[in-house]
């Protein structure tokens, strides 16, 4: 019999596949024509839960290769040796859009690495951006929800947006970087890409130093300005997405230089900021890149749902001789990343091909939809019991963190916490020159523009006090760009 017949999802051949079954060639359909059934159903369940953030992406398979010994930081069998390579899996996206959105929205974009290793997946789940809006996951709800829509009008709205910033300095950092134009990248092939959080390392004799981790772009730093942006938006939408496919399928593999800073226990304790805390960088000079790997991207996957929607990415994946630190953001997504894939793809995600670990996976959870026992059959789904021979090996044993007995649970910051004016303003005098600076400035004012309601001025002159305070220059130009008057260290609306 043929390999190539037509069957049903249970493997049954049929032969009528484009005409239901009637009561007569003109009468109505039979019940029983199961095929029409099948094929209904599944349609009306093909879509998942889309995701609440980064929902509009696209994703491509590479692989990663170390090309340069930072062994004596890590244990990790990916790093004990240069030339190592392991597959990997790469998901680009915006952040605040919808799933149908423009690829050239003003957005940070999300930049996810799935790194197949010997010990286990590896998620390295970061944005094109150093920092974040905010520093503490407990805000992450209300800030995502200022980025989406209106409950009333379901429109998006300037005067949300800018009322939550006004009343989060922190954000200042990021808002700086977003309303430049490296808001807009030139697709996901010209843009880096960041860990963003502080993780740890922790090598063969269980020292310990803080990375961050740095993706370059080995194509350049590429981006919109505004008026390009918005006129791709209208033309391709999905520009980005079309972008790393054709380059991809014409053998241009993108590639990215992998970096790490390192900082270590006793450097943290002093360093001017808080040196997990999210909205602030650590400066190169002070701690300068070093070189780990390359990765190249170069296999578009074969069915963008199977792999690039039902990719789940946790930064709680952890392999051993990388961990976490006590960055709050990352404290607050090793649960609710894990969380929301259980929500949106089912409590066996893991078992589907993009999330599969390649090598042996022994644990004892069981069942639950979509279960698959190709890999434990009969096996036990308890420990310990006497049928199998898993065992924990104590080289995989957790770093053990000596805390300080001084230390109390509280809800305190410290004291250059608050600073969050000296960093945004370095980026603007030292990072831009005088064309970022004016792109900037002019996407500013054309956001803040579309503040409105009876809470503007005051929304407006919140917010100019955090641009004058990270730098006089930035806060004069958007006031005079807003028409607003500064008398002395009152801020008021032109009349005029």
């Amino acid at each position: 019999m043929s390999d190539h017949k037509l069957t049903n999802a249970a493997g049954n051949p049929y032969y009528e596949h484009e005409d239901s079954q009637t009561a007569g060639s003109r009468g109505p359909v039979l019940v029983q024509d199961f095929i029409l059934q099948e094929n209904l159903a599944h349609f009306v369940r093909e879509r998942i839960p889309e995701r609440v953030v980064h929902a509009k992406g696209t994703g491509a398979y590479g692989t990663f290769t170390v090309t340069h010994d930072i062994s004596k930081y890590t244990k990790a069998k990916l790093f004990s040796n240069v030339g190592n390579t392991c597959k990997i899996f790469t998901r680009f996206s915006t952040v605040g859009g919808e799933k149908g959105s423009a690829d050239t929205e003003r957005d940070p974009r999300g930049f996810a690495v799935k790194f197949y290793t010997e010990d286990g997946n590896w998620d390295l789940v970061g944005n094109n951006t150093p920092v974040f809006f905010i520093k503490d996951a407990k805000k992450f709800p209300d800030f995502i929800h200022t980025q989406k829509r209106l409950p009333k009008t379901n429109l998006k709205s300037s005067t949300m947006m800018w009322d939550f910033w006004s009343f989060n300095p922190e954000s200042l950092h990021q808002v700086l970087i977003l309303m430049s134009d490296r808001g807009t990248p030139h697709g996901y092939r010209h843009m880096h890409g960041f860990g963003s959080h502080t993780f740890s390392m922790i090598n063969s004799t269980n020292e310990r130093v803080w990375v961050k981790f740095h993706f370059k772009t080995n194509q350049g730093i590429e981006n919109f300005n505004e008026n390009e942006a918005v006129k791709m938006k209208g033309e391709n939408p999905d520009f980005a997405q079309e972008d790393l496919i054709n380059a991809i399928e014409a053998g241009e593999f993108p590639k990215w230089t992998l970096y790490i800073q390192m900082m270590t226990e006793e450097q943290a304790k002093e360093f001017r900021w808080n040196p997990f805390d999210v909205t602030k960088v650590w400066l190169h000079d002070e701690f300068p890149l070093i070189e780990v790997g390359q990765m190249e991207l170069n296999e578009i996957p074969v069915n963008y749902f199977a792999h690039v929607e039902q990719a789940t990415f946790s930064p709680s994946n952890l392999i051993n001789g990388i961990s976490f630190s006590p960055d709050k953001m990352l404290q607050g997504r090793l649960f609710s990343y894990s969380d929301a894939h259980r929500y949106r793809v089912g409590a066996n995600a893991h078992l589907l091909e993009v999330n599969r670990c390649l090598y042996n996976v022994n644990n004892y959870q069981r069942d639950g939809a979509m279960a698959d026992s190709s890999q434990y059959k009969d096996a036990p789904n308890y420990y310990p019991n006497s049928f199998d021979q898993i065992s924990p090996l104590a080289e995989y044993k957790n770093f053990e963190e000596t805390l300080d007995s001084n230390h109390v649970a509280n809800f305190n910051r410290n004291e250059n916490d608050d600073d969050h004016y000296t960093q945004p303003g370095l980026l603007y005098t030292n990072a831009m020159n005088d064309e970022a600076r004016q792109n900037l400035v002019d996407n500013i004012v054309n956001s803040m523009k579309g503040i409105a309601g009876p809470k503007k001025d005051e929304i407006i002159n919140r917010q100019l006090c955090h641009f004058f305070r990270a730098n006089i220059n930035l806060g004069m130009k958007i006031a005079m760009g807003l028409q607003v008057n500064i008398d002395g260290n009152m801020m008021s609306h032109s009349t005029s």
